[in-house]
């Protein structure tokens, strides 16, 4: 992965908490910095790529978007969050999920396909 095309990013913050990989898809990244340019402002990630030993894949009946390298959770709320997940929508993500109540409020957008995508949900 050619990091220089992501300016607004940093590898570190994409690696899994649990072993240290770095298996983010350039396909998501391409779209996380098309959505960062658009949004113009910094962007939390609070969860990038995960291995299938991360205890929340582990947990899974089967490993998801993040242990493909094809999911990102931004860290957001209130008006923020409106403007994110419309400017998300527009810039083509196939999967947004929204957690918009308690702590730990975020956007998570994914570059999945196949015959459920587009879709959006929330948690």
């Amino acid at each position: 992965m050619d990091w220089t095309n992501y300016p607004n990013f940093k590898p570190e913050e994409f690696r899994c908490s649990h072993c240290g990989k770095d298996g983010v898809q350039k396909p998501l990244m391409d779209k996380l910095q098309a959505l960062r340019t658009a949004y113009g402002k910094p962007m939390k990630v609070t969860s990038g790529y995960r291995c299938a030993a991360h205890p929340i894949e582990a947990a899974k009946a089967a490993p998801g978007a993040h242990a493909s390298g094809c999911a990102v959770d931004i860290g957001v709320q209130g008006a923020e969050a409106h403007r994110l997940l419309a400017l998300a929508l527009n810039a083509g993500f196939s999967g947004i999920g929204v957690q918009q109540k308690g702590t730990g409020r975020f956007i998570h957008l994914d570059t999945l396909t196949g015959p459920t995508r587009p879709t959006v949900w929330s948690y």
